[in-house]
């Protein structure tokens, strides 16, 4: 293991360059993530780079400080390894936090105390929609507003009716009932359709 003392630095971002080959790639929508991320918690992790400003790790990073205007990031001079290892190294930096995986459990209860604390979960990349969480682990706040007090005493719509809503169809029936959904996707089955 190689202890070298490394040159911690502010650097302007133009001075910055990219490698050429870099195999991880960044789509529009995973840069705009990491500039929210960057937004929301300051530039964090130092980018790491060669005695030439040649990016080493940090790529998307730096794609997210330049959609925010940002002129100056921190930055980590690597400079005792070798081409090879430099190569190897922007690879393995990826790949290996790849292979890192979750605990399922602990990560759904991080993610609803932070939507409890207000805090937008969608900084940490994920979206709450994307776990299942059970009815008893949702809290419900029970309003004043009574549904059957406030249903019509004539309603306007009655079981077998269609209504057209531009190229779509509504029907109030009983989707479990073949001859109803025939009809609602059959172009009304002789019912009246609304327009």
């Amino acid at each position: 293991m190689n202890n070298k003392t490394r040159r911690y630095e502010m650097v302007e971002i133009d001075k910055l360059k990219p490698y050429e080959r870099n195999a991880r790639t960044h789509d529009d929508k995973q840069i705009e993530k990491i500039a929210n991320s960057i937004k929301e918690f300051g530039f964090i992790n130092p980018v790491l780079i060669d005695n030439n400003y040649g990016i080493i790790a940090g790529h998307g990073r730096v794609l997210g400080a330049l959609k925010l205007g940002i002129k100056e990031l921190p930055c980590l001079f690597i400079e005792d390894l070798s081409e090879a290892q430099k190569r190897a190294y922007i690879i393995t930096d990826n790949k290996l936090s790849e292979d890192a995986g979750w605990d399922d459990t602990i990560l759904k209860e991080e993610l609803k105390a932070l939507d409890e604390m207000n805090f937008n979960v969608e900084l940490t990349g994920f979206c709450l929609s994307e776990f299942d969480f059970d009815v008893d682990e949702i809290e419900f706040n029970e309003d004043e507003y009574d549904v059957e007090s406030n249903l019509p005493e004539n309603p306007k719509s009655k079981l077998g009716d269609i209504f057209k809503l531009g190229n779509h169809r509504l029907m109030c029936g009983d989707s479990t009932n073949p001859e109803h959904i025939n009809a609602l996707i059959g172009g009304g089955g002789g019912r009246p359709l609304y327009y």
